[in-house]
């Protein structure tokens, strides 16, 4: 009987498997994905920005070989990324605080993607630590029609210009379909969650007002906002200002739905801080990706890569990500965010 049982639930595994194969077989999978890779700086000193401490002769030691380590294992990462769902990876990975092209060339050559031929779309921000955002994308799947950075016109209380990071806008062909992406790196929360609100409904609105244009020629296009937005889904600049929303029942036609509201709820989250779980690293799209009846992507399921080797596994970030630095000592980490990805699916 116990012998019956176990071959009972082997062919019921073998029939699941092969089942979930064959739904996989009738649709094209694309990834979509977003990381803040943590201060990928070079070991260059570049005057005109803050970024002293990671050189050689800095406060951090950042020298080649942390340089060199700190690519490989966010590479890694990233060759890992939704692997299950398709051996080719991530075909479209927004990225944060790099700081310039040549890192983001230097990340795309490391072995484990370099024979994915991630192409690179960036631009230099004006942020005063020299850090910015970026697009990767597998020309096997996107093709680039047209970007641009789109300037966050933030003032310091004196009324002089306060320096942040662009908004990355992408225009393409996803697998031939129109798709618009705008990457983002809000303002941080530094001086309080309260008083530096408002830095992020600027960079908020600064999306919502290209969003609008867009949909307002076009109701059916297809939108995705992501980045380390420095807020939660249920934060005034992503719940208000952009309006988007966790329950997918009440997305209506030209707003935006977003997927990690209810992870959020449930106590989730991309990065820690004081034992608590903040879910800052977001992928928001609008409401044309969530129809299942169509000849073109549509939304599946989102996923936080979280696994074992990304987590802190002793000392004061215990649980938390494996970051790359604890202060000023090197831990050979990854980044204190973890990864995200949504799955789009189109049938064949």
């Amino acid at each position: 009987m116990i012998r019956t049982s176990r071959y009972f639930f082997l062919s019921l595994l073998i029939l699941l498997s092969l089942h979930s194969c064959a739904q996989q077989n009738n649709y094209k999978v694309a990834l979509i994905g977003f990381y803040n890779v943590e201060n990928l700086f070079d070991t260059i000193n570049q005057p005109e920005v803050n970024d002293e401490e990671f050189t050689p002769t800095g406060t951090k030691l950042y020298t080649a070989e942390v340089y060199k380590d700190k690519l490989k294992n966010l590479a890694h990462v990233i060759s890992l990324l939704g692997l299950e769902e398709t051996p080719d990876g991530v075909a479209l990975l927004g990225v944060a605080e790099v700081e310039n092209k040549s890192v983001l060339e230097d990340l795309c050559k490391e072995p484990a993607i370099k024979d994915r031929n991630y192409q690179i779309v960036h631009y230099d921000s004006p942020d005063e630590r020299g850090i910015d955002v970026g697009l990767l994308y597998n020309p096997k799947y996107f093709k680039v029609l047209n970007s641009r950075p789109l300037n966050v016109p933030l003032k310091s209380d004196d009324g002089s210009d306060r320096k942040t990071r662009d908004v990355l806008y992408v225009y393409g062909k996803l697998d031939g379909e129109p798709v618009h992406i705008f990457v983002n790196h809000w303002p941080s929360r530094r001086g309080g969650e309260q008083a530096s609100a408002p830095g992020r409904a600027m960079a908020a609105g600064v999306c919502k007002a290209a969003m609008d244009s867009i949909l307002k020629t076009e109701a059916n296009s297809k939108v995705i906002l992501m980045g380390d937005l420095n807020d939660d889904p249920v934060s005034p600049s992503v719940a208000k200002v952009i309006g988007a929303k966790g329950d997918i029942n009440k997305v209506g036609k030209s707003e935006m739905y977003n997927p990690w509201m209810s992870l959020y709820k449930k106590g989730i989250g991309t990065l820690a801080y004081n034992d608590a779980w903040n879910l800052f690293d977001q992928i928001v799209i609008s409401q044309s990706w969530l129809e299942k009846e169509q000849t073109g992507f549509f939304y599946h399921k989102q996923v936080i890569f979280k696994r074992q080797f990304l987590l802190q596994q002793s000392g004061r970030y215990k649980g938390y990500p494996f970051r790359t630095y604890d202060f000023n000592v090197y831990m050979s980490g990854y980044s204190d965010h973890f990864p995200v990805y949504l799955q789009m699916l189109k049938k064949n």
